[in-house]
């Protein structure tokens, strides 16, 4: 039989200029009419348009574009700015990571905006002949065409006036990796009102450290083992990574058998098991107890976690783990904005588990203030402009001004 040799699809182009002219040395030019192809590997997607102007485009609705990317770590680089009237542009990755908030030029003044992303795509490295696992992650109905399993880097420019003049990718492998597992309020949602602290925290890092969120809607310890997930995660850690674990919104329900665990005991267990998994590879695992739910008694936050979070406390103290407590810093912030307030950080004012972008926001500082006071060294990449935030005095609502990401009901299809 002979052996038949296929070429290898061409790598698409790392970089672009979005201005009227010729593209300058090295770039390839891109008009509002490069709609993204396989054939070409980057253009305009999700059937947006972006309109000319003098330096690049900008558009009256938010614009997407994409670059076909193998999986890892990149350093994205924007060109930002327009020669005849000021630009606001803010720039989510993926599903809706918010990466750049609120970027301002002035008329004729150029900026450039730095940021990392990690991409992903749902295969694994094959199990050897014989051996258990699987050759991809067991994704559910609603990540079919989810933007963070595809093999692209797909990029949102939005708010009241974006300007995009050039774009820059560059591979970074060596940057660390903060690896997040969790459930649905973690999880990269796809689209608004609901939002999660997970999409929210990348906005708050340096360029020379990524942030890897792989928590999905309906997770537990044990789904994300045996969905291959925590595969997933382990196949591209390194060396000096983090491993960010918050569970118990679903370990807790004793309903989904299968899935449910005791606090004090396999709870406990599987939690230590991820915790070695993590430090076997040279990471450093972090835990995070669960945010509680918005379930007012007159003023005070009813518990409704049962002792799932001393559980975590507990294994926390006994491996030695970074703890950070995010139950207690979210009942100070829903407290503050007492039951009347409240609502405004909860998708649709209605939801009492998941979030808002407000609230989301807040929450994902609240993180930050965990890696803060646990002193990690992933403090030194926090962004130079954060402030320091107290979950019981929060940021207004009616401050809050991130723009939110178009409704997308006909994403896709995976792997386009």
């Amino acid at each position: 039989m002979a052996l038949v040799c296929l070429a290898a699809a061409p790598a698409a182009p790392r970089r672009f200029d979005f201005g009227p002219g010729p593209a300058a040395e090295g770039r390839v030019k891109v008009t509002p009419d490069t709609a993204y192809s396989k054939e070409t590997g980057y253009g305009f997607d999700l059937a947006t348009k972006p309109s000319q102007l003098d330096w690049g485009v900008t558009g009256a609705q938010p614009f997407f574009f994409s670059i076909a990317l193998p999986e890892g770590n990149y350093r994205v680089t924007a060109g930002l700015g327009d020669s005849v009237g000021g630009c606001v542009t803010t720039i989510k990755a993926e599903s809706r990571r918010l990466m750049i908030e609120r970027a301002a030029t002035a008329a004729g003044e150029r900026k450039t905006a730095v940021f990392a992303v990690n991409i992903r795509n749902f295969r694994l490295p094959p199990p050897p002949r014989n051996a258990p696992g699987g050759d991809q992650v067991r994704l559910n109905d609603r990540e079919q065409g989810a933007l963070h399993w595809d093999d692209k880097l797909t990029l949102e420019f939005g708010d009241s006036r974006p300007c995009l003049d050039s774009l820059d990718i560059e591979d970074a492998p060596g940057i660390p990796t903060v690896f997040i597992a969790g459930d649905s309020t973690v999880t990269d949602q796809p689209g608004e009102p609901t939002t999660s602290w997970g999409q929210m925290f990348t906005r708050f890092f340096t360029p020379d450290v990524a942030i890897a969120n792989h928590a999905e809607s309906g997770e537990t310890l044990k789904s994300f083992i045996t969905g291959l997930r925590l595969d997933k995660i382990l196949s591209q850690m390194k060396k000096g990574d983090y491993l960010f674990m918050q569970f118990g919104h679903n370990d807790m329900k004793q309903n989904w058998p299968q899935t449910y665990v005791e606090p004090f005991t396999t709870h406990k267990q599987y939690l230590k098991a991820f915790i070695a998994e993590a430090r076997r590879r040279g990471a450093i695992p972090v835990l995070v107890t669960p945010m509680q739910r918005r379930n007012f008694d007159g003023l005070k936050i009813r518990n409704t976690l049962g002792d799932f979070p001393e559980s975590v406390r507990q294994t926390a103290k006994e491996e030695n783990v970074p703890l950070i407590d995010l139950t207690a810093m979210s009942i100070a912030f829903y407290e503050a904005l007492g039951p009347e307030k409240s609502p405004l950080a909860f998708s649709g004012g209605r939801d009492a588990t998941h979030h808002s972008a407000y609230g989301a926001y807040e929450l994902a500082k609240c993180v930050v203030e965990g890696v803060r006071a646990n002193k990690l060294d992933l403090a030194r990449y926090i962004v130079p402009d954060y402030k320091p935030f107290d979950p019981a005095h929060p940021d207004p609502p009616e401050a809050f001004d991130v723009p939110a990401s178009p409704r997308r009901s006909n994403l896709p299809p995976r792997g386009n």
